[in-house]
């Protein structure tokens, strides 16, 4: 009789070296065309991709927009959405903004407060901090606009959430390079 070995049957069974993931910005010029924004994203969901945000506007030139993307997972994976990126036909170019030491990613955000007395003014206090305009006013709330990266605009949220914190509305991420030079190659259409 064979002893039973220690070996795993199945693939599923074995151990795999954890790979770390990274949580990424691509900025990705595209056709401004019919059509490009459906094949982006159905780029990421036939190969089971998050979207963690998605923005999407016209540029300084009419015929081309500008899609910001966040998402997540290993060297490999976001190695290989960009590669898929690049090869759709109405996208011009694709820049990991995360990583370039150019690269600025920014959120807009209305956040609308409930309070009157003390949390009142402590709401207005906090907005200071954050650098947050208030937009609109009411005796009874206020609605503030902060611009920041997602970490500053999810620390003003927590802090006003025992102030009276009544509902957030954000924008995606924007993206763009710092300095002179376009953030992506635009070549003419």
């Amino acid at each position: 009789m064979t002893e039973p070995t220690a070996e795993p049957a199945s693939a599923y069974f074995m151990e795999h070296a954890e790979t770390p993931e990274h949580r990424v910005t691509f900025g990705v010029l595209v056709d401004n065309e019919p059509g490009v924004l459906a094949r982006v994203v159905g780029l990421f969901s036939a190969r089971g991709y998050n979207i963690e945000s998605l923005t999407v506007a016209a540029t300084d030139r009419a015929d081309v927009s500008r899609i910001t993307v966040v998402t997540s997972g290993t060297d490999a994976v976001l190695e290989q959405i960009r590669a898929q990126l690049e090869k759709l036909v109405a996208v011009r170019d694709v820049e990991d903004v995360t990583r370039d030491p150019r690269g600025l990613v920014r959120e807009l955000a209305l956040v609308k407060v409930r309070g009157t007395g003390a949390d009142r003014v402590e709401a207005l206090r906090v907005a200071e901090i954050f650098r947050a305009r208030v937009i609109d006013t009411t005796r009874e709330s206020f609605i503030f606009e902060v611009t920041g990266a997602g970490g500053k605009i999810e620390a003003m949220i927590e802090l006003m959430r025992p102030l009276g914190l009544v509902e957030v509305s954000r924008t995606g991420v924007l993206s763009i390079n710092r300095g002179a030079a376009l953030s992506v190659h635009m070549d003419e259409g």
